[in-house]
């Protein structure tokens, strides 16, 4: 039987700026699906005001799959620098992403989704002292998930998938779910993706797909590439996903080059895409 996924882009990826542009930029690369931003400085800041984006999204031509949200403040100059910045990781930062948490909740929730992805933050290991207060923050934001009837999908790559296999084993909360990106795990050196996926499979409901060729050097990014070129191994991953009896949308992200680079990217990405997800 034919695997029944919905191939689609992330809307920051097209580096779009409109509902308008985004729409022109899906019939250019042939996809009816997106992932879509709410608006945030790193991946996109629309024209539209919520209402005016809200309805706009809604008479699309387009289907979405989910909402994604970064916060203010995250600077992903280094891995360093997003350890610091990220998600929930800066004590410091917590109660006011919590107040962006809430808006974009109901932001997905007026566009009709019930999909929320977001990168929590370098999660602490069992045995740091910090993880505890992580934690009751991260149960904070799903609760407040919860109240809206959205799950959040927190984004892997920044942590081992053994780690966060074992919160949310430990949050045990019914909407903590997983977005998975392979590419991250070799951008951030953090095991094989293919193995991930086994380990996290039951939890992922959307997958980003991204290639990336590891990096070598402690601290700096590895190199992402368009996908089928990297270190991916996209026939394996797509297979360990139908393996783990995964159902849903996978967005093509593409984070490099300018817009015309990207669209032709992210049109080939999903010619090989429609060649494994058969």
């Amino acid at each position: 039987m034919a695997t029944q996924w919905n191939i689609g882009a992330c809307s920051w990826s097209l580096q779009v700026k409109s509902v308008p542009e985004l729409e022109e930029l899906l019939k250019k690369v042939g996809l009816e699906w997106t992932q879509i931003a709410l608006g945030d400085p790193n991946h996109a800041s629309w024209e539209e005001d919520d209402a005016a984006f809200v309805a706009r999204v809604g008479k699309a031509s387009f289907r979405v799959s989910a909402a994604m949200l970064g916060f203010p403040g995250e600077d992903y100059t280094t891995p360093d620098h997003i350890r610091r910045t990220g998600g929930f990781g800066d004590p410091a930062t917590r109660a006011e992403r919590l107040e962006i948490l809430a808006w974009g909740l109901r932001k997905t929730r007026a566009l009709g989704l019930d999909i929320l992805s977001i990168h929590a933050g370098f999660i602490p290991e069992q045995d740091d002292p910090a993880r505890g207060a992580f934690l009751d923050t991260l149960r904070r934001a799903l609760d407040a998930a919860a109240d809206e009837g959205i799950t959040l999908a927190f984004e892997t790559g920044q942590e081992t998938a053994a780690l966060l296999r074992a919160t949310l084993d430990e949050l045990a909360h019914p909407r903590a779910k997983v977005n998975f990106d392979p590419a991250n795990m070799l951008l951030y050196d953090k095991g094989d993706p293919i193995e991930a996926v086994r380990v996290l499979g039951k939890d992922i409901i959307h997958v980003h797909a991204k290639d990336a060729i590891r990096t070598t050097v402690p601290g700096q990014w590895g190199r992402e590439v368009p996908l089928g070129q990297g270190q991916v191994d996209m026939p394996k991953f797509i297979a360990a996903l139908k393996a783990a009896g995964f159902e849903g949308t996978v967005a093509i992200e593409r984070e490099v080059g300018d817009q015309e680079a990207r669209v032709r990217d992210i049109a080939y990405g999903a010619a090989v895409l429609r060649r494994l997800v058969v």
